[in-house]
């Protein structure tokens, strides 16, 4: 190994511990103030905004699933779509909410512990 493999090697090896670092301080950061707007978050809360993300999704999918063409091809009405709309825009914002949830969980910004 010559003198610069090494010095790449070594740069390599702070560079990773600099960002190891980094990471822990965000992981920490985010668990100290995710828990502190959110400190009731256990298991019970969560399978509940899953299930709330869940009617969401099913109230949306009814009313797509019964949006009727007139019988000469008329589309529905604009409140109907606008409703329709407004329907997806909940479950939409729900569903990208539930998976920066699971994100956080992911990246240890939860304990699995605490949830527990």
């Amino acid at each position: 190994m010559s003198e610069n493999d090494l010095d790449d090697y070594k740069l390599l090896q702070a560079q990773k511990r600099f960002l190891g670092e980094i990471e822990q301080g965000i992981r920490l950061a985010n668990r100290e103030l995710i828990h502190k707007k959110i400190p009731e978050l256990n298991k019970d809360s969560i399978l509940s905004f899953a299930v709330a993300v869940g009617r969401l999704r099913a109230t949306y999918l009814e009313m797509a699933v019964n949006m009727s063409v007139g019988e000469h091809g008329d589309p529905p009405d604009q409140s109907y779509i606008d409703e329709l709309h407004r329907k997806r825009q909940m479950f939409e914002e729900a569903r990208i909410a539930f998976e920066a949830l699971r994100d956080a969980i992911e990246k240890g910004y939860i304990d699995v512990e605490d949830l527990q």
